[in-house]
């Protein structure tokens, strides 16, 4: 008679693993499940209360608390309650935080616990504890609803890394749609123009341009949004179309820089800068106008008389204060065959492992030694390839470099 009673109960329990299953295979979401493990432990087994918790990237979270009340419930901390349980553990009773839970079950996902299952008799009865009956049966069934809830999260996970893979595709080619390409850049034979673009992430917050303002001048600039990934790239297609909308051949640098200033913080949020070098270039005086606000000072290099120069007069960087106290306008005379190199800091500052290098000198050696701007860009190339291939490079390279030749007064560019 015994033996026919447990046939039954294994059959009864068979057939609630299939119907739980079942539901599984619906592909129901966290809520119905959770209410189906709570339905099945009450009213199937006579379990009173049930309290599961589980990981959620990094942070325990709840996801079922049943006739548990909420000081209870507030009083219980994973960490320190409960990370110690490894297996199936039965409570004496000494944690004040679980009074009442008679039983906690760990469940495992690839060797590391991923939830803990709480369980208590709603009050004393005679006989056998449903909790301590049933404790084999709960932990197959929670196996079975839990790791289905961990996987179905893995599997949005996965969703939501293609969906982000697939936008980046789309703003990377947005951002190099937007940054000048060679054949967009004004070229002569009296000005030869190279640049490079590498940025870290696909997408970055990394700018220049190069506009023709008149016949006889061009304005430039490089920038560099701190930070990396979209939000810089966001901020830096924004301060594109500001810089062109202003940028004239007769406007005023500090005019402009400070409406640029104004602009940038108006639509970023304090935690966000720029570095900008900004120059204008006439044909007709032979002499850059610029100002450097908390960039890199660009290298300008006349082969002539071996003469080499740091562009560093200006200001603060763009976004920091409302009101820039200061600004300097610097000037410098440009030479034939004069060269000028302006480039952000992911080419020059390298992570060597425990320390990060400034290779600045390197990029002076390579003006120094190069026949011109074609070869300079060809090395820096060489070397940004370098960068990325061995792991050195961490932040968004872009390069800005120009040849004079002759000045040609009365041909425009």
């Amino acid at each position: 008679m015994e033996r026919k009673s447990n046939v039954r109960l294994y059959k009864e329990r068979l057939n609630l693993l299939l119907d739980v299953a079942q539901i599984v295979n619906e592909d129901h979401s966290i809520d119905d499940l959770m209410n189906t493990f709570k339905n099945l432990l009450q009213e199937e087994l006579g379990i009173g209360k049930i309290l599961v918790y589980t990981l959620n990237y990094g942070k325990w979270v709840n996801l079922l608390a049943s006739n548990i009340s909420e000081e209870q419930l507030a009083a219980i901390n994973v960490q320190r309650d409960l990370s110690h349980i490894s297996q199936i553990e039965i409570t004496n009773g000494e944690n004040e935080a679980l009074h009442g839970i008679d039983a906690v079950i760990p469940l495992y996902h690839k060797f590391h616990i991923i939830s803990y299952v709480l369980i208590g008799d709603s009050e004393l009865g005679d006989g056998v504890s449903p909790t301590l009956r049933n404790l084999k049966f709960v932990q197959i069934l929670a196996n079975l609803i839990i790791v289905f809830i961990e996987n179905k999260k893995l599997q949005q996970q996965l969703i939501q890394q293609e969906t982000l893979r697939r936008e980046l595709e789309v703003a990377a080619s947005i951002q190099k749609g937007l940054v000048p390409g060679h054949d967009d850049l004004p070229h002569s034979k009296y000005l030869r123009v190279r640049t490079l673009y590498k940025p870290h992430l696909g997408v970055g917050g990394d700018y220049y341009d190069v506009i023709q303002l008149s016949r006889t001048r061009i304005g430039f600039c490089i920038a560099d949004v701190s930070g990396k990934g979209i939000s810089a790239a966001l901020l830096m297609s924004n301060f594109q179309a500001i810089v062109r909308s202003l940028f004239t051949s007769t406007i005023d640098l500090r005019v402009l820089l400070n409406e640029l200033n104004r602009r940038v913080c108006k639509i970023t949020s304090e935690d966000k800068f720029l570095t900008l070098f900004l120059g204008r270039y006439d044909k007709l005086t032979g002499c850059i106008s610029y100002i450097n606000a908390g960039h890199l000072p660009p290298i300008v290099y006349n082969p002539m008389n071996d003469s080499m120069v740091l562009l560093e007069r200006g200001c603060i960087g763009i976004g920091m204060l409302e009101n820039l106290p200061q600004i300097d306008v610097g000037h410098i005379n440009i030479g034939t065959r004069t060269r000028f190199l302006a480039y952000t800091d992911g080419l020059v500052e390298v992570d060597n492992g425990c320390r990060i290098e400034d290779a600045t000198q390197d990029l002076k050696d390579i003006m120094r030694k190069s026949t011109n701007i074609v070869q300079v860009i060809n090395r820096i190339e060489e070397i940004a390839n370098t960068y990325s291939a061995n792991g050195l490079a961490f932040d968004d390279i872009s390069v800005l470099a120009f040849e004079f030749k002759r000045r040609g007064l009365l041909k425009p560019f």
